[in-house]
């Protein structure tokens, strides 16, 4: 009879731990769902309390109703939970409504940042399929996104992806957006395609970091002028990076003035081409102000003999202490400026 009431108590015990397992696992189970659906909230959250008050704040100093901001919110939300960067469409919101933009206006340009996010993230998932290493994706996304807006085409980031899979780096997709943004700047400059993804896609298999190709293009914009004129040459330009050249190299300054005789030929080679450029200014500024100097002193001694057979009884009467200071009024005016700067 014991035995039996022991065993009973202990079954007891055991359906009701049991139980209580089930109902332990049960509740722990359920609290993990709920903290996940917090934790992707969170994560898909785009705005912060700081930003929706601001938001809000710049809204009503215009006029603007909750009513009007709701579809500028909702947009930016949208965007944020398909992982895209939001940003540049949070400080835009700000922008528009503290110049006083219509909020219908707003709500159009961020349309437009919307598709060009979707584009780039079709683009970067395609080159991913092809070899390229995803990377820090939120920067790689703006960048790209940024590319398309300037100008650079889905044709020409593939053709920038082939290219860079040719050498033996790895290549990120911030890489890979960095080069894409800088052959938009370079296309700004009326740099041709052929020749701008050449040049980026080189800078890419020799390891450049994305800040460099950016770097890399807005040099070649800045001395546009030297390209278009052939002063400069890309193909140049790409062999020294294909050397190993880095950014530093191609484009350092000259700051040492001068170079001695026997190292001018080397020296000619080895300075960028900004400096070759400057050089040449130089020597035309000065051969035109030698040129200007000499014209003035022909014309000075010309006129000083035509009034000399005019009116020779000013020239008797002049006292030798009175010519310098005639002179220096002759020279004082300023030559006409010949370098063509300042003009519009």
């Amino acid at each position: 009879m014991t035995l039996s009431k022991t065993n009973s108590a202990r079954e007891t015990a055991s359906s009701l731990s049991g139980k209580s397992m089930k109902r332990i696992l049960y509740l722990i189970r359920l609290l993990g769902v709920a903290g996940g659906v917090v934790a992707a909230q969170a994560l898909a959250e785009p705005l912060s309390v700081q930003d929706r008050e601001e938001i809000v704040r710049l809204g009503s100093a215009q006029g603007r109703s909750a009513r009007d901001l709701d579809p500028l919110l909702e947009r930016v939300g949208k965007v944020g939970e398909k992982g895209f960067p939001t940003e540049s469409m949070v400080n835009k919101v700000k922008e528009g409504l503290a110049k006083g933009v219509e909020p219908q206006r707003i709500d159009q340009v961020l349309r437009q940042m919307t598709e060009r996010l979707e584009s780039a993230h079709e683009v970067l998932e395609e080159a991913r399929a092809r070899g390229i290493v995803e990377g820090n994706r939120q920067r790689a996304l703006e960048a790209m996104a940024e590319a398309l807006a300037r100008g650079a085409t889905k044709e020409e980031v593939r053709e920038l992806t082939r290219m860079s899979l040719e050498g033996k780096q790895k290549v990120t997709q911030d890489v890979l957006a960095a080069g894409a943004k800088g052959l938009a700047v370079m296309k700004e400059a009326n740099v041709s395609t052929k020749d701008g993804a050449a040049l980026l896609g080189e800078g890419i298999r020799q390891g450049y970091r994305a800040n460099e190709l950016l770097d890399l293009s807005r040099e070649v914009k800045r001395r546009g002028s030297d390209f278009q004129e052939g002063r400069v040459s890309l193909q140049q330009l790409r062999e020294r990076i294909g050397r190993g050249e880095k950014i530093d190299q191609l484009f350092r300054e000259d700051r040492s003035g001068s170079r001695s005789d026997d190292r001018s030929g080397r020296g000619d080679r080895d300075r960028s081409p900004r400096d070759r450029s400057e050089q040449d200014r130089a020597e035309r500024d000065g051969r035109a102000d030698h040129d200007d100097r000499g014209d003035r002193g022909d014309r000075k001694v010309q006129q000083e003999r035509y009034e000399r057979i005019d009116r020779p009884d000013r020239f008797e009467k002049m006292d030798r202490s009175d010519r310098p200071e005639r002179i220096d009024r002759l020279d004082r005016p300023e030559r006409p400026d010949r370098s063509g700067r300042g003009r519009d």
